[in-house]
């Protein structure tokens, strides 16, 4: 039996033992975006009828710092909107997955452009450093930096916390949670997690099953499950049912039920894996149930 245990934890440890590098999934290099043009790996494609205008395409250089780097990193961003107007709009701050880098995020991106009609809302998108063409390597506060480089420049333009909106997907729940809990630039109006981590210990305990000290396996710090306790905004959850890679049990409802702030809702969609919430949700209900949760508070 102790043999076995350790075949099997030699195993897990040759697979998982750097789990910040596979959370940190950003080997797809590219040379420039592509957005529309893009013919990689996607969750799903859009028709005509979600195009966005051109003139509505804002390519972004922004500047991050991490506390204690002695130098900031060029991360890029786009931002979908008149930015004319951004002084005015409504903002939904987009943090995207663990996966590839804004081209395989930009259907949804897209869509998320359209909630509550076409183009009513902008909608500003970073790559994490390491990402796309972001320079410099992925760390956890390295992430946190470039969203909030991001809210520096919405605050540039105007942009206030009543009219801001984060969102975050998988990975992106840890910056959206982390500095809805803890302001920095902006402090979020509103909340939204989609597939959400409980913790990175959570995530080493379903992966091992051997209840072993998460630092063993990674230095990621992430534990929404705590962040979520000192969040007051409105939130609102969505989760497929047959996620495989954050269970909704052990992740996202955990996050749910140690939120005890002013207003929150949920939305599981049955027999959506990981990737597949909007797409399973179907657009229209996608678009209808964030517009009411928008609207609602």
């Amino acid at each position: 039996m102790r043999f076995t245990l350790l075949i099997l934890l030699s195993i897990f440890i040759s697979s998982c033992l750097k789990l910040d590098s596979n959370l940190y999934n950003n080997t797809n290099k590219i040379k420039d975006y592509q957005l529309d043009d893009y013919t990689g790996e996607q969750d799903f494609i859009l028709d005509a009828s979600y195009a966005i205008p051109t003139a509505f395409i804002n390519m972004l250089s922004l500047s991050s710092q991490a506390s204690g780097e002695t130098s900031a990193t060029a991360i890029k961003a786009i931002y979908i909107g008149d930015p004319l107007k951004i002084i005015t709009d409504t903002i939904i701050l987009y943090c995207h997955g663990n996966k590839g880098h804004m081209d395989f995020y930009w259907q949804r991106a897209k869509l998320l452009a359209h909630v509550n009609g076409k183009n009513r809302y902008g909608v500003l998108m970073m790559d994490y450093r390491g990402y796309g063409l972001s320079e410099g390597k992925p760390t956890e506060e390295g992430m946190y930096a470039d969203v909030d480089a991001c809210m520096k420049w919405l605050k540039e333009k105007g942009v206030t916390n009543t009219r801001l909106i984060i969102y975050g997907f998988s990975l992106g729940t840890a910056s959206a949670t982390e500095l809805t809990a803890n302001p920095r630039t902006l402090t979020p109006s509103k909340i939204i997690l989609e597939a959400p981590f409980g913790s990175a210990a959570v995530m080493v305990q379903d992966a091992s099953q051997l209840n072993m000290p998460a630092d063993y396996f990674t230095n990621l710090k992430i534990d929404n499950a705590e962040e979520i306790k000192k969040v007051t905004q409105p939130f609102l959850w969505i989760h497929g049912t047959n996620d495989n890679f954050l269970n909704y049990k052990t992740h996202g409802q955990i996050v749910y039920n140690n939120y005890s702030g002013s207003y929150k809702e949920k939305f599981l969609v049955d027999g959506a894996d990981h990737s597949e919430v909007p797409a399973k949700m179907g657009f229209t209900t996608y678009l209808s149930v964030l517009g009411n949760f928008i609207r609602k508070n």
